[in-house]
């Protein structure tokens, strides 16, 4: 099974930027798809960004579009997250997740199909 350690400073002031990143341990990286979820306090973890299996196809949710960016170094092992133009309702915990469903191509866009996730990073954007 594949393990995820997640790195990344988590605070920031409205506007700025943050990279967070995940790093795969224990299984071959390039069988799974990768994907960034946030979660608000109370709240189910929702979707944010993904990235297939080779890089090739991104995925992301529209509040996000054009602001973050995420992508994956199969030699390094590590998905990143690049988040520009930050806002406050983007306060939240974010979490890498992993998936090796039968989809190369793609990533699952919901929580409920993933068995693999990363540790949880806060960040936290001030206004």
């Amino acid at each position: 099974h594949v393990q995820l350690l997640e790195s990344g400073v988590g605070l920031v002031q409205a506007g700025g930027s943050l990279s967070l990143s995940c790093t795969a341990s224990g299984s071959i990286f390039t069988t799974y798809g990768m994907t960034w979820f946030l979660q608000l306090p109370g709240k189910e973890r929702e979707f944010v960004a993904g990235v297939s299996r080779n890089g090739g196809n991104t995925y992301y949710t529209e509040a996000m579009k054009g602001r973050f960016t995420i992508s994956r170094d199969n030699a390094k092992n590590t998905v990143y997250l690049q988040m520009n133009s930050l806002k406050p309702e983007d306060t939240a915990v974010y979490y890498c997740a992993a998936d090796r469903g039968p989809a190369s191509y793609t990533v699952p866009f919901t929580p409920a199909q993933y068995d693999y996730w990363g540790q949880g990073t806060q960040v936290t954007v001030s206004s």
